[in-house]
């Protein structure tokens, strides 16, 4: 399991370099295999805002850039790239500097024109629209507000790519250390500090979910609780990048603010959690069963789960929509057109 060092600083006041947390929590019983520091292989790449563009004389393609780097005089750059104008900021790998993937950038001449550097796109800072779901996937990266705008500053500091990330070897014997919340707690008392813990509040609208789902437990000998809860009026959006940023520390892809909140719930408490779009759910009723013999389920992955009667699903009257605890259904799949979900969460005995 990862361990974001940002999450777990939540939890705990601990000033001890990585290596000596890595050191003292395997000699404490919870073994690390690695730790690493986020786009530990980019270098020498700062914030840029683009002063001015023109045609280069000799490309019908290319432009030449004056940047303001933050080193006083403009920076000049030739880019092949069609996603920019005036105003815009970027990451700019300066003369000497290196990218994702190991390249190294300087400055040189293209066609002729003197080019001090290079600006980069998601990819060359190892990262995907799913970090930035604002960004596209062939230009520039062009920061938004969510980003320190000032020129000359580190990229790493201004996009957020800079919290290191833990790797644990968690035993089936320890599921409690399988959450952030679990780790603090053995990290606490690895190191003698006070555990940190903070009470959730649910605001409860009006109603109840009466009517509208219902849940019945076939195989509590798997599953004895299951708890369910029904949102309205629901604008399904990208996460904020804090939230973005914990996910990607902590191995998981960002989706939407609602896969988000889940997964994020599921990785702070070790519970699992799933969102089902309402509108899937055959008759409104949620049934924890057991899979019946050859029964076939497409998950979120797009692949097709031949199951068996050891494998929990959670279905509805028809067919399953999820493998409990693991992956939900295709069938139920959250979409931006959402208006009404069900959140489900069941427990482990």
């Amino acid at each position: 399991m990862n361990l974001s060092k940002k999450w777990l600083l939540d939890y705990i006041d601990l000033n001890v370099d990585d290596k000596t947390f890595s050191d003292e929590m395997t000699l404490s019983g919870s073994k690390v295999e690695g730790y690493a520091k986020e786009g530990a292989d980019l270098t020498n790449i700062v914030v840029g805002k683009l002063l001015s563009l023109e045609k280069h004389p000799d490309s019908d393609h290319l432009w030449i850039c004056q940047i303001d780097a933050g080193q006083g005089d403009p920076l000049q750059i030739v880019t092949g790239a069609q996603n920019l104008k005036e105003g815009d900021f970027v990451p700019v790998a300066l003369d000497h500097s290196t990218v994702h993937g190991g390249k190294q950038i300087k400055k040189g001449k293209l066609r002729g024109v003197p080019s001090n550097g290079m600006l980069c796109s998601l990819g060359e800072l190892g990262l995907t629209t799913h970090d930035f779901p604002y960004a596209i996937e062939d230009g520039i990266f062009v920061l938004g507000d969510d980003c320190d705008l000032t020129p000359g500053a580190d990229i790493h500091d201004a996009i957020g790519l800079n919290d290191t990330v833990t790797e644990f070897e968690i035993t089936s014997n320890r599921p409690d250390c399988f959450s952030v919340i679990g780790l603090a707690r053995e990290a606490a008392a690895t190191f003698d500090k006070e555990l940190k813990l903070h009470t959730p509040v649910v605001k409860a609208g009006h109603g109840d979910c009466a009517g509208l789902l219902d849940v019945k437990i076939e195989a509590p000998d798997l599953c004895p609780i299951y708890s369910a809860r029904i949102v309205k009026n629901v604008r399904v959006k990208p996460s904020p990048r804090w939230l973005r940023e914990r996910l990607r520390v902590m191995g998981v892809r960002p989706i939407n603010n609602i896969v988000d909140i889940t997964n994020y719930v599921m990785l702070e408490y070790g519970q699992p959690m799933h969102a089902f779009d309402y509108r899937y759910v055959k008759g409104g009723h949620i049934i924890v069963r057991r899979a019946e013999e050859g029964e076939e389920l497409t998950t979120l992955d797009g692949n097709v789960r031949k199951l068996t009667a050891n494998h929990l699903v959670i279905a509805d009257e028809t067919r399953a929509v999820g493998l409990a605890g693991i992956m939900g259904g295709e069938n139920s799949e959250v979409t931006e057109e959402l208006s009404l979900i069900h959140i489900s969460e069941p427990t482990r005995p």
